[in-house]
């Protein structure tokens, strides 16, 4: 581990900043190797110093504190439904556009580099990430529409555009999503929103309802559900209908959130908006999981960041902060407590970056079905447990980890979006089961292959016998162990996977410490190579 002693006069920790995300993550470097993504090196290695510089640190507490405010009314009391953001938020959307984070990586296949570069501005500010993550998945349910040829070139833009205008007038767009009603929540097919068609020879309609959570509401179009008589369609929502008027959804309140404040997400109500179909006439729920499947991987990508950076700074207090003689990062017991945490980033780190790579290889069967089954299966896991690992984080700070003014407190009202939005925790099971059972040569490609993986390892052998005995169950009784199977499916991906590509005697730590010891509270293994997961885990340069 670094022996260099930071030591302040006053024992206070000073703010990490001016620092290079990039270069101190060694694991991340050695993922663009495995993945083939080398290439991408220069550029995460250029934002991961735009990213840790003092000046866009200071941007992304800007945009937390002076958050989003709705504009609903001019002073003369006619609609405009407008949500304003501080500065900091467009400099923050304006990085991310300039790097391709919304889009390139549909045009160019570079996911890997795509995944990387969102990993990172997870560390600095995660709000901002929301917009980029749906116009990103939009592409992916709108690619094959007719409407697409219209839209490319300003979703393909890397010149950010925050103007609220037609599109016809404007550089760039982004594109939201709005699924849920305040009756069914992430039961869809309960919703009440209806479409009443208005075109003869296009699929134009107007839309009457209204959405409990409308994400990114300042997006310059959204695609919602809506009942098309008795079936569920999918429909392009503009901001502004093609005249040049604006469409008539009504923001009626921003949600006061836990976290993610730098971002908006309102209740709106539809009054006869214009809106297209995409899609065929009751294909609304598979046409809208193209881009929910896609926002899922960014769920997982984000929380591996946010770990990532609870991880780091934890870390960083832990080198200066002197307590009972010696630094805290000396001390064995936080030294357990440090190797736990480092482990699960990296585990987190691996999974997600293996998900993206499987997005460019849907041509193989096994890529396909690690990417459709694992998905959920990750969402369920890493959003999860990042919730736990951030709050370890900021005890290790103590008190001045519980202080708003510190990282620590951001990070923490941030993490469980990831695990609540667009599916919470037994949805993603539930899906996990529904994967499996609709795909069984997929399913069976991809257990024997995870098999394979786990044979060198008794441990993982034996765990891979208890969850094929698992899934051998049948209704309720599966149904009820489906967080059990999840996890363990997880566990065992993110193992093989340090097997392949980390270190072995940082894979051997990690099923020690998830198969044979706790898994549950951070700090209860033994890890005979400490130093050398330290070391690993964050180099400061």
């Amino acid at each position: 581990m670094v022996t260099t002693t930071f030591i302040t006069p006053d024992n206070q920790v000073p703010d990490l900043e001016d620092y290079n995300l990039f270069n101190c993550d060694p694991a991340l470097r050695e993922a663009l190797d495995a993945f083939s993504a080398a290439d991408a090196k220069q550029a995460c290695q250029s934002y991961g110093e735009r990213l840790g510089s003092k000046h866009v640190l200071q941007l992304a507490q800007l945009a937390n504190i002076n958050g989003p405010q709705a504009a609903i009314f001019t002073r003369t009391g006619e609609r405009q439904d407008v949500v304003t953001f501080d500065p900091a938020w467009h400099s923050l959307l304006a990085m991310l556009f300039d790097m391709g984070v919304h889009s390139a990586a549909w045009q160019d296949g570079q996911h890997v580099r795509r995944a990387a570069l969102f990993y990172l501005h997870a560390q600095t500010e995660a709000g901002s990430l929301c917009p980029v993550t749906m116009t990103f998945a939009a592409v992916a349910a709108l690619q094959d529409q007719p409407l697409f040829g219209q839209l490319a070139p300003l979703l393909y833009s890397r010149d950010y555009d925050g103007a609220n205008a037609p599109i016809s007038q404007k550089r760039s767009m982004m594109i939201g999503m709005g699924m849920t009603e305040r009756q069914g929540g992430s039961d869809v097919r309960s919703n009440t929103t209806r479409a009443v068609a208005i075109g003869h020879s296009e699929p134009v309609y107007e839309l009457h309802g209204h959405k409990w959570f409308f994400s990114s509401p300042m997006s310059d179009a959204h695609l919602v559900l809506a009942y098309e008589q008795a079936q569920l369609s999918c429909f392009y929502l503009p901001r502004w209908r093609p005249d040049g008027s604006m469409n008539t959804v009504h923001i009626q309140r921003l949600k006061n959130k836990l976290g993610n404040r730098s971002n908006a997400s309102a209740e709106v109500t539809f009054d006869g908006a214009w809106a297209l179909r995409v899609g065929e006439q009751g294909a609304g729920i598979p046409t809208i999981l193209r881009m929910v499947n896609q926002t899922r991987l960014d769920c997982v990508l984000g929380s591996a960041g946010l770990l990532r950076q609870g991880l780091v700074q934890a870390m960083h207090h832990t080198r200066y902060r002197m307590a009972f003689g010696k630094r805290l990062a000396d001390q064995p017991l936080m030294q357990a407590v440090l190797c736990d945490l480092a482990i699960e980033s990296e585990a987190a780190l691996w999974l997600g970056m293996a998900l993206a790579h499987a997005v460019t290889q849907q041509n193989d069967p096994i890529q396909k079905a690690f990417l459709r089954i694992v998905a959920p299966a990750a969402k369920f896991w890493v959003c999860k447990r990042s919730i736990a690992a951030i709050a370890e984080c900021m005890e290790v700070w103590g008190g001045n980890g519980y202080i708003e003014d510190a990282p620590l407190a951001r990070l923490l009202r941030e993490a469980p979006v990831n695990s609540i939005w667009e599916g919470s925790g037994n949805v993603m099971c539930l899906d996990v089961l529904r994967a499996l059972s609709r795909d069984p040569d997929g399913a069976a490609l991809l257990l024997e292959h995870l098999a394979d993986d786990c044979r060198a390892d008794p441990v993982l052998s034996q765990a891979m016998v208890q969850l094929k005995q698992w899934l051998s169950e049948s209704g309720d009784v599966q149904q009820s162990r489906a967080r059990a199977i999840t996890q363990r499916l997880v566990l065992l991906v993110e193992a093989t996977l340090l097997y392949r590509h980390a270190p072995a005697w940082l894979a051997e730590a990690f099923v020690r410490a998830r198969f044979e010891e706790s898994a549950g509270v951070f700090g209860a293994s033994i890890y005979t190579d400490a130093v050398a997961i330290l070391e690993r885990a964050y180099r400061p340069v």
